[in-house]
């Protein structure tokens, strides 16, 4: 694989907030789909969240 090729699988991960959304919303808009449940935790501050995506070979 080179550098320029896209990753088939990632895991976004961040505060629970309107930038996490935005990091996934765009990579929804590139083509990416959603891969399970998100997953979220606290960590004494903020709400931490977690969102498989992949991209399917075409």
């Amino acid at each position: 694989m080179s550098d320029d090729q896209p990753l088939c699988y990632r895991l976004i991960t961040g505060a629970d907030d309107a930038r996490f959304c935005e990091r996934v919303s765009a990579l929804l808009e590139q083509g990416y789909r959603l891969h399970g449940s998100p997953a979220v935790t606290f960590d004494g501050t903020y709400v931490i969240a977690a969102q498989a995506v992949i991209l399917d070979d075409e």
